[in-house]
């Protein structure tokens, strides 16, 4: 169902993305997050990105073949370590699988971005905001809630993260410390296939109580495959969050 108003941004296809030249970049460190997901960082990279927006990959092969692909950014806007990406081991997927089993630190990737001007946040934007996101889908969610805190924001933030185990939560460590210490977010933690929560899914009560937490939020964003990202936003209109208010980001065909 499509959102009148809402505004809704693919990385596949960012109409950005074909004037945003390709560049250099060389992988500075390598670490593993989730059991299927890793931190691969890039050093040596000029410039800044919006928390929200994404980069694409290009590999080539030596018989000139090229695959590419789209990864929301994870780290803060200007963050000295590098820019990060959170890059998940897909069976068959090209990009990801390199990433997985053959990627070293030193070695060079070719890299376009930041792209993207929709599915953005910066802390003058204000809020309260609410974060909604689907396994893999909380990458670009998490870059901002990093930048609320490089700034010392406390606008009031709060993320729905939905994973079918918490095992497979991204930096779940990272999102519980901050829920505890940094003023004014709140993390509901969601696992569906696991615990107290097996079998529920994101819901209308779910939706209720965070806007009952939260307020009528300024700013909302859905990222996810694209059942979860359309389930989430009717729930969100039914629950009568104005349509422009909401922006979303999608994953997979």
């Amino acid at each position: 169902m499509a959102i009148p108003g809402a505004s809704s941004a693919s990385p596949e296809t960012d109409v950005a993305a074909d004037r945003v030249p390709w560049r250099k970049a060389r992988i500075g460190a390598i670490t593993p997050v989730t059991p299927r997901v890793k931190s691969v960082r890039f050093t040596g990279l000029d410039g800044t990105h919006r928390a929200g927006q994404h980069v694409e990959l290009r590999l080539t092969a030596p018989d000139g073949y090229q695959a590419q692909r789209s990864y929301s950014i994870a780290s803060a806007p200007g963050d000295a370590d590098g820019l990060e990406l959170m890059i998940e081991g897909l069976t068959g997927g090209e990009v990801s699988s390199y990433f997985a089993d053959i990627a070293e630190v030193g070695d060079e990737v070719e890299l376009r971005g930041p792209i993207g001007g929709s599915f953005v946040w910066s802390p003058e934007d204000g809020g309260p905001v609410l974060l909604i996101g689907g396994g893999s889908g909380v990458v670009p969610l998490l870059s901002m809630l990093r930048a609320r805190a490089e700034t010392g924001s406390e606008t009031p933030m709060l993320l729905i993260y939905s994973v079918r185990e918490a095992a497979e939560a991204i930096l779940r460590e990272e999102l519980e410390a901050r829920a505890r210490d940094e003023p004014g977010f709140d993390l509901t933690l969601l696992t569906t296939r696991e615990g107290a929560t097996a079998g529920r899914r994101v819901d209308r009560v779910m939706i209720e109580t965070a806007l009952d937490h939260i307020g009528k939020p300024r700013h909302v964003f859905v990222c996810g495959g694209n059942a979860f990202v359309g389930t989430v936003s009717d729930l969100l209109v039914d629950a009568g969050v104005k349509p422009g208010a909401i922006r979303t980001e999608r994953f997979g065909g």
